[in-house]
């Protein structure tokens, strides 16, 4: 078609550009709206045709929710672990705490020692460490394979 032809061409001058009286198909409320606005109401159909993934979640997450310990145990509850636990093992004249055999993921520094112990865990505290030592017991991690 020639360019003298188009429609675009022929309607230069004037104001409605063919789309009737004043404002009609000038501005915003022809489109439905700006931007991504009206998907989940009346531009339903075209979001189910064009973006039918663009509402929902899928992807990636937070790998700190996949590290969290998820069963831990203070340094004043070994007393008592230690006195109900079946087999009593030692090691080097110490008692002889297994905590990741048992299930505990982490050792946390609350409360007091009783006694020197030696302990296995996969994950424990600064504090816990210290007040282990300070006992005159022994701390050493475990392979988190399990």
């Amino acid at each position: 078609m020639a360019t003298r032809k188009r429609k675009i061409r022929r309607l230069r001058g004037s104001r409605t550009m063919g789309w009737g009286q004043v404002g009609q198909h000038r501005k915003s409320g022809m489109k439905g709206g700006v931007g991504k606005a009206g998907l989940h109401k009346h531009k339903w159909s075209w979001t189910v045709v064009y973006a039918p993934n663009y509402f929902g979640k899928n992807g990636f997450y937070s790998l700190s929710k996949v590290r969290k310990a998820k069963k831990w145990i203070n340094v004043g509850e070994l007393g008592s672990l230690y006195e109900i636990q079946k087999e009593k093992k030692e090691l080097n004249g110490m008692p002889l705490l297994d905590l990741s055999s048992m299930g505990y993921d982490k050792l946390l520094g609350k409360g007091k020692v009783d006694r020197a112990y030696n302990i296995v865990v996969s994950k424990f505290t600064s504090k816990a460490k210290a007040s282990i030592e300070a006992a005159g017991g022994k701390i050493s991690e475990a392979s988190i394979a399990r």
